[in-house]
This record gives C-alpha cells, structure tokens and sequence, in this order.
C-alpha cells in the first residue's frame, strides 16, 4: 500500500497538495475510524477539523506536539466617546450588542468580529481587542503529519478555529476528518476540500443521512465516494449508489475484533483482515480522485 501512496505522492510538486475531506452524515458511522485508519495505508497527513471533539490523536499517537492559540477580535467600546447612539447595536446582525440607557453591552460569545460595528460608529468609540477560543495542535506519528483544532468548552462558534485549522496546509495528501453531520463546521472544511470520502452505515438513518452528505459535496462539485462501515450483508446501500451512479470505494465488515482493537486506541489495520480491505479502498480512491499534477 505505501507503493500506491508513493505513486499518487510523486505526481505532486514539493508544493503541491490533495485534501481529501472525510464526512458522514451522521454521527456514529466510524468516520474517524476510517480517516485514521485511511491515513496509515496511504502515508496521508491527518487533519481533525471536528474541532468540539477531536480524537484522532486517540488512535494515531503523535508526539512532539507544538500547540498554538486561536484568537478572534472583540469590539471594546470607549464609554468617553460613546454617546449611546445605538448604531452599533442596530447594525450587528447577531445580537452581540445591546443598548442599554447607561450603557452598550457586548455579549462576546455571539460576537462574530465582522467588525460592522465600528464601521457603523461615527464617534469612533469602538476598538478592537482579542480573545482566545481555542487551539491548533500538530505534532508527528512516524512520517505522517497529524493537525488538529481543539474549541475551547463554552465556546459556541468552531468556524474560526476550522479556517485557522486548514490555512497552509502540508504539502502532499492530506485528510480532512471533518465534523459529523452537514453542518457550517463541514461546509467550512469543504470549501478546503479538492475532493470526499463520504462514510455511512447500512442501516435507514445511514441512508438517509448519507442523501444529505452527498447533496452537500455535490453543491461543492467535488469528487467523492461512499465507503460502507459496519457492513452486514446489508445492500441498501449499495442500490441507492448504484442508482445514483456513486462509486464505492469498499466496505469495512462488522467484526467484534474491531470493537476491541478500537476501544484500546489501535487502527483497524493492525488487523491482516482490515488492512486488507483498507488497502482494496485506497486503490479505489485512484480512480474516484483523478487528479494529474503537472
């Protein structure tokens, strides 16, 4: 497998990059099982933008990890200039401010540091001031590069941790693991995303979850591909990609070994059987992410 991973590297540049995003649209479905385990056979980066509760880290073990600080902007208002005119408050359109008779109050959380307020102001009163929100830690697993966003708790918006996430990238191939579901947070990751990974289950929550992953990327225009997790012998599928003209990229079986090697913090593909079937998926993905570097 780090054959394939070697040929689909050496068609890039020493600049050059392809990220992959891995999405599902439910939560519960093994994305991160099978980002990390996906990461290992195709000597891919690792990047955790589920940045409310990244775990990746948990299976591929990075050490010499460098943390850095994400902060945003938030309007500090001079209450010497402010004359209580209200512009400011009308103006945001989150609710961040509220005029009060003696004062302006800032309600920093809602604050989305689009800074429409010290536009609005004409008296020049409002500064701005930052604040920390969360962190980006990237550290190494062999000669994979492992990145992930960590939001801080309490904090409501994960958004300016993402972009802050994915801004320069590695050079290479990069995994993208992103956010369950088809929220802001994975529209944030896709629009860093030169092609999908969609995982979902053989179940009815899994199908009809899975319609919603792949109406998203398709608004994206992005190439992608379904890999079946938990496969049972279940085929639902499978015929609605099938209908759908999708590609699948392989299947994970339902075992209990997988259970086991996952709950002590290991990759699938320290199993032969696993490794196997990873390795059949990133062969695969050659076909579904046709890129040709010059």
């Amino acid at each position: 497998m780090q054959e394939w991973a070697g040929v689909l590297a050496g068609d890039l540049g020493e600049e050059d990059r392809l990220n992959i995003a891995v999405l599902s649209g439910k939560g519960g479905t093994g994305k991160t099982t099978i980002a990390t385990n996906l990461s290992v056979v195709t000597a891919a980066n690792y990047i955790d933008c589920d940045v409310e509760e990244p775990n990746g880290f948990i299976f591929l073990n990075p050490a010499q990890i460098i943390s850095q600080a994400v902060k945003v902007d938030y309007p500090v208002i001079d209450r010497k200039r402010c004359t209580l005119c209200g512009d400011c408050a009308k103006i945001c359109q989150f609710n961040a401010l509220v005029k009060t008779k003696k004062e302006v109050i800032l309600f920093e959380k809602l604050c989305h540091s689009c800074h429409a307020c010290r536009i609005a102001c004409k008296h020049e009163a409002i500064t701005f001031a930052k604040r920390t929100i969360g962190a980006i830690e990237e550290g190494q697993a062999g000669d994979l590069i492992c990145r992930r966003g960590i939001l801080q708790i309490g904090e409501p918006m994960a958004v300016p941790v993402i972009k802050a996430l994915l801004e320069n990238l590695p050079a290479g191939i990069n995994l993208l693991d992103c956010a369950a579901g088809t929220s802001c947070n994975v529209v944030s990751s896709l629009h860093y995303a030169d092609g999908a990974v969609l995982v979902t289950e053989p179940s009815a929550f899994g199908l009809h979850d899975l319609k919603m992953a792949v109406k998203l990327v398709r608004n994206f225009n992005l190439p992608f591909g379904v890999i079946v997790n938990k496969y049972n012998g279940d085929d639902r599928i499978q015929k609605f990609c099938q209908e759908e003209n999708i590609p699948v990229l392989g299947t994970i079986t339902y075992q209990r070994k997988a259970a086991e090697v996952y709950s002590a913090g290991k990759v699938l593909v320290e199993l032969s059987v696993y490794k196997k079937e990873f390795c059949k998926i990133a062969e695969g993905m050659r076909g579904v992410f046709p890129w040709n570097w010059q």
